[in-house]
């Protein structure tokens, strides 16, 4: 046996009891005439003693030779720490070492395996084995177990059953670029790793399992942003006979269970919200609700002036940032400067304060008076002590800045807490979005979700007005979850991929399956899939998932640790009947 007791767990009441520890070196304190170490596992730190008017000598100088990540096993007695840490649990004791044995010695790692570490991103994933023995890791992958239980339990409980889906399938349009993979026993064809199991979970639907749920791995190979990453962990669900009310009610009971057990917060109240009103006054999908500066629209009382900039606009919008009256105009100049950058794209920012005493005073004095700021300030309902901002240009695109700076401007004031919760459902998306590039409709989720009921022959005259009986599901800003209730007749089906540019020949060759499976009985079904890892990250109080995944890709999609993607050799190649044709 290692050890009897883990480094976490020893008190006071364990005073004069013989206990065996193993774990990693910490750290050591050499003071000639003793010696302390702290003892690392990954249940906490205990402080190990070797004094020399207890110790032997052999044993102080064995102690003395440890190093950094040294993996030790040691024998020895419970003994009252003479200074105490109130800040450890273990603060109380300490081990006087009998007995030490060196299971391995360590390299000096490449950066310290403290919670504050100095080492930077790049060098911590590469050796990630060691970045996962620091707490804030170790701990974001022990509550991710913790949520992931939950999850599992919370359902099976609900009566759904787990079950499997395959990884190697074919590959079928899902609005990314499959991953695939070459099959030797089936010379020149290949197979796709899932975006989502969506038909397979579907065909369940078909089979009866009336209620099934999956934590499942998905792929996706586009590019990557600290939040994404090319392979993710989906909690796919999908329920038979129901409707969206059904489906809404189910995965708010498994929302609250989650913050009510994991966080210990209560929440009733889940707001619903219009696509179209979403993006009215939020300019996104995905709209943070625990704080206000919702978008006022300025057309009607800034367009009548001379001020071509506005003159010339499709929208002019604006929001109301509380207290922003009390920012310099070196950190006006500063805002001005972040929402032309690349990355937001806006030419400029125009901005009003509103001064205590009810007056205002404007960067475009030269062409509104007292009279047209009032009525910015009620547009936007901006109060005394408030920030105008404004911007303008063609809608969609200046919707999308706004929000952006909506966004940076709640993170300089603090308005974003991680330990307050506000979901939000998001309903009512457009079935049909138009790309200019390929000038056709393509799904704006997927190709087997339904249009609301009613809308079904809207397709024939005015595709891009009908609305998806879709929902997602937002916490604080980010999409968790999304569905929708599906396609579940062959006949509609059939009609939407008309819609969407397939032939008869295109669809059959790609989704034949599933408008087969349809024939014999498909119910009605629908059904939702969470994003474990970024649902994980916002309830562990992050919006980037990194740190909650074990092994995770760096932003170009590689692994560095272990150096994938790589190239396969020569033999290889040939055995899958492959032939590289690079770019130089």
């Amino acid at each position: 046996m290692y050890r009897s007791h883990n480094c976490g767990e020893l008190r006071a009441a364990h005073i004069n009891t013989e206990v065996t520890l193993a774990g990693w070196v910490q750290k050591s304190r050499d003071k000639g005439f003793i010696v302390w170490v702290d003892l690392r596992d990954r249940y906490g730190i205990t402080q190990l003693v070797f004094d020399e008017e207890r110790t032997s000598k052999a044993l102080i100088e064995q102690a003395q030779d440890l190093g950094r990540e040294f993996v030790i096993q040691v024998k020895g007695t419970v003994i009252e720490r003479a200074s105490k840490n109130p800040n450890m649990p273990t603060g109380d004791i300490e081990l006087l070492v009998s007995e030490l044995n060196i299971l391995n010695e360590a390299k000096i790692p490449p950066f310290t395996i403290e919670d504050k570490t100095d080492g930077g991103e790049d060098i911590r994933m590469k050796y990630r084995y060691l970045d996962i023995r620091r707490n804030p890791v170790k701990n974001s992958l022990i509550f991710r177990h913790k949520v992931t239980q939950e999850v599992r339990n919370y359902l099976s409980n609900a009566g759904f059953i787990e079950v499997e889906t395959p990884y190697l399938i074919k590959s079928t349009p899902e609005g990314a670029r499959d991953f695939v993979v070459p099959s030797r026993m089936n010379e020149g064809q290949f197979y796709a790793l899932p975006q989502s199991p969506q038909t397979f979970k579907q065909l369940l639907m078909v089979g009866g399992m009336d209620k099934y749920f999956q934590i499942v791995k998905c792929f996706r190979d586009e590019d990557l942003r600290a939040d994404r990453q090319p392979e993710f962990t989906q909690i796919d669900c999908e329920m038979a006979f129901i409707d969206q009310e059904d489906i809404l009610n189910a995965f708010e009971g498994l929302t609250r269970h989650l913050l009510k057990e994991v966080n210990g917060v209560d929440v009733e109240k889940f707001p619903r919200m219009l696509y179209d009103d979403a993006m009215r006054l939020y300019g996104n999908d995905k709209p943070d609700i625990r704080f206000g500066m919702e978008f006022g629209e300025l057309n009607a009382v800034a367009q009548h002036k001379d001020f071509g900039v506005f003159n010339s606009a499709e929208l002019v919008v604006g929001i109301a940032v509380p207290g922003g009256n009390s920012f310099t105009r070196k950190e006006i100049d500063k805002l001005i400067s972040w929402v032309k950058r690349p990355q937001v794209g806006a030419l400029g920012m125009v901005y009003a304060r509103c001064n205590d005493d009810g007056s205002y005073k404007s960067s475009v004095d030269k062409f509104y008076d007292q009279e047209d700021l009032a009525k910015w300030a009620e547009a936007t309902n901006a109060k005394p002590g408030d920030l105008i901002c404004l911007l303008s240009g063609d809608k969609n695109k200046v919707r999308t800045q706004l929000s952006a700076l909506r966004m940076e401007l709640a993170e300089q004031l603090g308005l974003r807490k991680p330990d307050e919760f506000a979901p939000l459902w998001v309903m009512d998306f457009p079935l049909l979005e138009w790309d200019e590039e390929t000038e056709r409709y393509h799904a704006m989720h997927h190709p087997f979700t339904s249009p609301k009921p009613g809308q079904l022959e809207l397709l024939k005259t005015d595709p891009g007005a009908v609305k998806a009986n879709a929902y997602d599901l937002v916490l604080n800003g980010n999409e968790i979850g999304g569905g929708s209730i599906r396609i579940h007749d062959k006949e509609t089906q059939s009609l939407m991929f008309d819609y969407l540019g397939f032939t008869p020949e295109e669809a059959k060759a790609q989704f034949g399956f599933l408008m087969d499976a349809f024939q014999y009985g498909a119910p009605p079904h629908g059904g939702l899939a969470f994003g474990l890892d970024r649902l994980v990250a916002i309830l562990g109080g992050q919006e980037t998932i990194r740190d909650f995944i074990a092994f995770p890709k760096n932003n170009s999609g590689r692994d560095v640790m272990i150096d994938a993607p790589a190239p396969i050799d020569d033999a290889q190649l040939t055995e899958l009947s492959l032939k590289l044709n690079l770019k130089s």
